[in-house]
């Protein structure tokens, strides 16, 4: 084997004096990683990253080709699970340097990763019989179509059945995505390149934030596809206000993968929820517990999630993100949460009991990073409100008694969210799946900022795709995600 790996090894040490100062770089790097090392002496190294990992997988002998198995990215959730697997190929550069070319594939219960267009009639029904209007014919995939009802009879239609596909593949047919994962590629690369250069063994091994008073901290954790522009704005001590659009699935979903990807590269990092203080106690016993289904029914419990006007902070996807920030503490993992909203005041003083909460919290742990999300109001570091000139909004009182305060708006692409609006006569709260209007700008989660505030006192965005409504947790009589079915009783003979 050769010892000498010339630019690699150069750059592999540029990566280690990153690893000193306890980060992991989070971007998405723009170069590839090349081996100064024939691709057969290369890829038993390889095997063994992913074994380490405990990331199991399945390859095809002499085609240096590896597929590992689905890995769920968080805990589970009835309507916005998310899992991954990698499809890693080695590449031959030249007889005596190669690469790894590996390749992220995504997929989810719900159907937002579909290719437009899959829900489309594209041709006629070839069924026998029944009304016009009828979708009833048999037709594979058509969620209408059932054993005693169909129609469908044909030659066709039995051809159709036989191509389309089932279990797995039909999943990941309408769900799923394939990108190249460079960060995952610079990951494995900064694991095996030890051992190529005979020194230490592999390790998939990440230097996480351990939570104190852990035993064990994770070898590795799956967070997803790393979100563009974080590591800028993530800093010890830092403040980061989100202001968001209630009821999506996307921002709990954007929250999970930002704590998760920064604790894994040594972050310690606190959530900020804007949810009513009185339920700091029962948030807290949640993510301290094993997450049964009692501990389910307690944090439930709360008169906020059963609201006669769920906004969107009561939802199904914020319920899911506290499951998946406790199964991250429960790995040993530096996760904290507060909440700090004072829905008994209104206007200035509930901007100023606010700021109060989560000041206190910035001020006790000063050395963690601080990731508060609430509606787009409140992160606004500019004085004055459209209706109100002298409005000071939360931001703007913290960014005078703090260093470091960057606030986000919330950038999307057209969709749902659950909204409360008042109604056309304006009278009372609608509260229901509403029209979100936004603007494209891919389906990757990134963060920008720009070179100064604009006129609200914004820094930058924070973009989160195709929004989706999520609707009220105590709605959808949600427990714990993991728990089986609950069982029709019999009846009586």
């Amino acid at each position: 084997m050769r010892s000498g790996i010339g630019l690699s090894l150069l750059l592999m040490m540029g990566l280690a004096l990153g690893a000193c100062a306890g980060r992991q770089d989070l971007e998405t790097p723009d170069y590839e990683a090349i081996y100064d090392v024939p691709l057969e002496e290369m890829w038993p190294s390889v095997r063994e990253y992913f074994t380490d990992a405990h990331l199991p997988y399945r390859e095809d002998r002499g085609s240096l080709v590896l597929e590992t198995e689905w890995k769920q990215e968080f805990g589970g959730s009835k309507i916005a699970g998310y899992w991954h697997r990698y499809m890693v190929v080695g590449r031959r550069e030249t007889p005596t340097k190669s690469k790894l070319l590996i390749i992220r594939i995504t997929k989810t219960v719900n159907k937002a990763l579909a290719l437009p267009g899959r829900e489309l009639d594209w041709g006629v029904g070839r069924g026998l019989g029944g009304a016009l209007g009828d979708r009833d014919t048999g037709a594979p995939g058509d969620p209408s179509s059932t054993a005693s009802g169909a129609y469908g009879v044909s030659i066709e239609d039995d051809q159709d059945r036989l191509a389309f596909p089932v279990g797995e593949n039909a999943f990941y047919v309408d769900s799923g995505q394939g990108t190249r994962d460079l960060t995952m590629e610079w990951r494995v690369f900064r694991g095996i390149m030890p051992k190529l250069t005979k020194k230490q063994p592999v390790s998939a091994r990440q230097p996480v934030a351990k939570a104190p008073g852990a035993e064990e901290a994770p070898v590795f954790t799956e967070c997803g596809q790393s979100i563009l522009g974080l590591k800028k704005v993530a800093k010890e001590g830092g403040v980061l206000l989100l202001g968001e659009l209630h009821g999506t699935q996307e921002v709990p979903r954007f929250i999970a993968q930002s704590v998760c990807q920064l604790v894994t590269a040594g972050m310690p990092v606190t959530v900020g929820l804007e949810l009513p203080v009185e339920n700091e106690e029962r948030i807290h016993a949640f993510l301290q517990s094993p997450g049964g289904e009692v501990d389910w029914l307690k944090l439930m419990e709360a008169p906020f999630w059963r609201s006669p006007y769920p906004d969107g902070r009561g939802s199904e996807a914020v319920a899911n993100m506290l499951e998946q920030l406790r199964q991250l503490r429960a790995q040993g993992l530096d996760v904290a949460v507060f909440v700090y909203d004072h829905p008994k005041l209104a206007g200035q003083p509930r901007e100023d009991a606010l700021t109060k909460t989560v000041l206190e919290q910035v001020k006790a742990t000063p050395r963690r990073f601080h990731l508060v999300v609430s509606g787009n109001v409140h992160p606004r570091t500019a004085k004055g409100l459209p209706w109100d000139k002298q409005y000071k909004p939360m931001g703007y009182l913290l960014k005078d008694q703090l260093k470091d305060v960057t606030a986000l708006d919330m950038a999307y692409d057209s969709g749902t969210a659950w909204i409360c609006a008042a109604d056309q006569q304006g009278r009372k709260l609608d509260c229901g799946v509403k029209e979100a209007k936004g603007k494209d700008n891919g389906d990757r989660f990134f963060v920008h900022t720009w070179g100064s505030t604009n006129p609200d006192g914004y820094h930058g965005v924070f973009y989160v795709g195709h929004v989706t409504a999520s609707e009220p947790a105590i709605q959808k009589g949600l427990g714990n995600p993991d728990a089986a079915p609950a069982q029709e009783p019999a009846s009586a003979p």
